[in-house]
Formats: C-alpha cells, structure tokens, sequence
C-alpha cells in the first residue's frame, strides 16, 4: 500500500511539472459547485486534481497499456521500441478523455502534445523515482 501511494504521488508530481513544461498539456482543476463557473479552485481543489488525474493515469497505463505492450509485442521488436511513444501518448490522450467525461481534469491538446507530454511525464517519473529511491526504502 505505501509503494502505491509513493508512485500516486510520484505520478502527480510529475503530471504537474509536465504542465509547466509542456504548452499543449494541462490540469484543469476542479470547481466546488455554487463557484462561478469561470473561476478556478483553490490550492487543495487543484491538489486533488492532480491525485485524481495521476490516479486515472496509472490505472489506465496498468490495465490497458500493459495489455497493449503484451499484444503490440512484435511491433515494438520490430520499431526498436520507437512504437512505445505513439502508445503512451494515445494512453495520455485516453486519460484526457476520460477525465473529461468526469469533467475536470487533464487537457491535452492534440496527438503530438500527448506524445511530448508522455514522453517528459515519463522522464519527470523516473527521475523523481530515482531521487525519492533512497527515502522510500523497499517494503
């Protein structure tokens, strides 16, 4: 349990520096009914935002995008694994639209932002992992 809420974090904190960084991807955060609908929320609104989004993302990339890397198997020894940045940006894009159904949440604004802004969220991952390895211990 505590590995799953270190990478939900680790998750959410890279989504959020992919915002800074990346034009094309962004957070919108969640309104508190009666708010004016043109106002965004405060601190924690956007906090939970960005759990809620990171959460979607990696249940999303845990079922389907394992299940796509098991079936696209030969593609990816054919393409040299070039084919795994076309699959997590089509990923990114599914997560941005099913966090529109809910109506808050990630916006990514074509297929080519989603492929940058897979391609950093992953690298931002990574190197928060490698950081945060130490602290976190193996349990």
């Amino acid at each position: 349990m505590k590995r799953f809420v270190v990478r939900l974090l680790i998750n959410a904190l890279a989504l959020w520096l992919t915002t800074l960084l990346v034009a094309g991807v962004k957070v919108v955060p969640f309104t508190p009914m009666g708010a004016d609908p043109g106002t965004e929320g405060g601190t924690l609104e956007a906090v939970l935002t960005y759990l809620l989004v990171a959460l979607i993302f990696g249940i999303v990339n845990g079922v389907i995008g394992n299940f796509i890397r098991v079936v696209a198997f030969p593609i990816y020894v054919l393409t040299l694994g070039l084919i795994a940045l076309v699959v997590n940006g089509l990923l990114l894009l599914l997560v941005a639209w099913i966090s529109d159904l809910i109506g808050f949440g990630l916006e990514v604004e074509g297929f080519w932002w989603g492929v940058l802004g897979a391609l950093v969220l992953a690298l931002f991952s990574w190197i928060i992992g490698i950081v945060l390895r130490p602290f976190v211990g193996r349990d």
